[in-house]
């Protein structure tokens, strides 16, 4: 089965398939502006990281790379863009950046853990004719992840917080919606880890529902 094919919506390597991400969905939902800020960091990791291992492979070939280190060359790609991505968003909003900052260091992680790398890797001979293909297979997963976080933080915030931000200001982020205290919709367990787990469980019980009708659906 193809890379692309395992990573999309329904495939067992999906964020929801397999719970790849999980962790970026239950840490950066608890807010709208802290899974913004996230969703950028996965863009332009997963972009850049995959454009620049695919072009020195092209220019170096296959001998100059470590075969054993190969995941640890590729974190240190990924963590000189993510640290770049960090500095730069530090400039615009410092304590944005500050807010989010462990979880800006763990999109590097991450992106390791996706196997982007192994798939260039794998398919080097064809290199030529994949690259493009490479780019848009990282892009694709950091965009399904980040629309995953922010649909999920659009759920999540309001239930927790009674309200929804974005990020500005000098004070981090920006109420663009404050639902009223006493209304009936703010849920605080949902502010948590636990709650945050109790909604992701929900929600994959209704993937996983939709999941089997379309599959039984399809025979």
């Amino acid at each position: 089965m193809s890379f692309r094919s395992q990573n999309s919506f329904w495939g067992s390597l999906s964020p929801l398939g397999g719970l790849a991400g999980a962790g970026l969905l239950i840490m950066a939902s608890a807010r709208l502006s802290w899974a913004i800020i996230v969703v950028g960091s996965l863009l332009w990791v997963y972009g850049l990281t995959a454009l620049t291992f695919s072009f020195l492979l092209k220019t170096f070939g296959k001998n100059i790379f470590p075969e054993k280190g190969i995941v640890s060359l590729n974190i240190c790609i990924a963590s000189f863009f993510g640290s770049i991505y960090i500095l730069l968003f530090w400039l615009l909003s410092p304590f944005a950046a500050f807010e989010v900052l462990l979880l800006l260091l763990l999109v590097p992680l991450f992106f390791a853990g996706s196997g982007i790398v192994q798939q260039i890797q794998d398919q080097s001979e064809n290199y030529l004719v994949d690259f493009f293909e490479h780019v848009s297979d990282a892009v694709s997963q950091a965009v399904f992840l980040g629309g995953l976080l922010i649909a999920f933080s659009i759920v999540r915030e309001p239930l927790s917080y009674c309200s929804l931000t974005l990020p500005g200001t000098y004070q981090g982020m920006i109420t663009i919606i404050q639902f009223n205290d006493d209304s009936f919709l703010p849920i605080n367990i949902f502010a948590s880890s636990a709650g945050a787990l109790l909604l992701l469980g929900y929600i994959i019980c209704l993937y996983q529902y939709g999941k089997n009708k379309i599959n039984y659906g399809g025979m």
